[in-house]
């Protein structure tokens, strides 16, 4: 067994472009452009902030970002990063270490294309 597999991981985001759609017919261009523009801002705080807990070893902590994320993520869209987050929030609820490390992994990858994903989509709204 000499030789090592290298997998690649690659999963679609999952998006609800029609929750952007809804937010630009009820608030408008400005409106919705300043809701997505906070939301994507806190998101990246949050995902940040998560990986620090991580590396930190504050739990509960960390467990309280990753739920506030969840939050903003479904006001646009980002059912793929509610979905995963909840994940995360299950590892650090039944104290797997192991799977919290790679769950976690997998929410920060999410987040990133998901946050790429969003803008993409916005700026087709404008």
């Amino acid at each position: 067994m000499d030789q090592v597999l290298v997998l690649r991981q690659d999963e679609p985001v999952r998006m609800d472009p029609d929750r952007l759609q809804a937010l630009y017919e009820q608030l408008g261009d400005s409106g919705a452009e300043d809701v997505v523009c906070r939301a994507m801002e806190e998101l990246a705080l949050r995902l940040s902030l998560a990986e620090r807990l991580y590396r930190e070893g504050q739990g509960a902590e960390m467990r309280r970002a990753v739920r506030s994320l969840t939050g903003i993520a479904d006001q646009i869209g980002m059912y793929g990063l509610c979905r995963v987050a909840g994940h995360v929030t299950a590892c650090i609820d039944t104290g797997d270490e192991i799977a919290l490390a790679a769950t976690l992994s997998r929410l920060l990858r999410i987040g990133e294309r998901s946050l790429t994903e969003i803008w993409d989509l916005q700026g087709m709204q404008v």
